[in-house]
């Protein structure tokens, strides 16, 4: 038997796509900016509070509970596939900032001392719950699987390596890494020449007439 061609072969059922800016505008969003792309089997809930930026991607299987509080994400922003964002407190990401994948965000989180019932299926009143925003600053990346505890603000420029637990702020342009996480090192702020290089060739192509 010869096998298919190329051309007879059915579209490809484990990639379902991305929806885009047009078609999201009409899904109940609080505002949509251009050039945003989020994966059709992403998990979003809350859309009403939700705002997003321009050039974004959000990838597969990526959650989001906005019910109780906002989530803002600023401009040329990635969160990568697996993604857990609970914006009990808001969660916000500022430009050019981006999640790895299976990242997650807890800006609410129960009580682990025992002294209260935990978990949603128990009325509030039995629950003791920790609500307070997480803020990622511009040039904030945070590797695979790392989790980020209610109240952190992670300074602009630095980045969380793979696996870290961030319970308490961090500072602006650092390297950190661990359970719980600790600063390495300075991060390079070379990065920021590049982001003005990269602005201006943006602006240009804006204002060129067309062909």
């Amino acid at each position: 038997m010869e096998k298919e061609s190329h051309q007879d072969a059915v579209p490809n059922p484990f990639n379902q796509g991305y929806y885009e800016s047009e078609e999201l505008r009409r899904f109940g969003f609080k505002s949509i900016g251009d050039n945003v792309k989020i994966a059709k089997n992403a998990t979003i809930i809350g859309l009403n509070n939700i705002s997003l930026g321009n050039n974004i991607r959000i990838d597969g299987n990526v959650v989001i509970v906005a019910y109780s509080g906002p989530l803002t994400l600023g401009n040329y922003i990635h969160i990568g596939g697996g993604c857990h964002l609970n914006c009990a407190g808001g969660i916000t990401l500022a430009d050019f900032s981006g999640l790895s994948q299976g990242v997650r965000i807890y800006s609410g989180t129960d009580d682990y001392t025992g002294k209260s019932l935990t978990n949603p299926t128990v009325p509030h009143k039995y629950l003791k719950i920790t609500i307070a925003p997480v803020i990622l600053g511009k040039h904030v990346i945070v590797g695979s699987g790392s989790i980020i505890l209610p109240g952190v603000t992670i300074g602009d420029g630095s980045c969380v390596g793979a696996l870290s637990l961030v319970t308490k702020s961090l500072d602006e342009w650092g390297v950190y890494f661990g359970s719980p996480v600790r600063k390495l090192k300075e991060r390079s702020k070379d990065m920021l020449k590049l982001e003005e290089q990269f602005l201006l060739e943006v602006s240009s192509k804006l204002t060129q007439p067309p062909l």
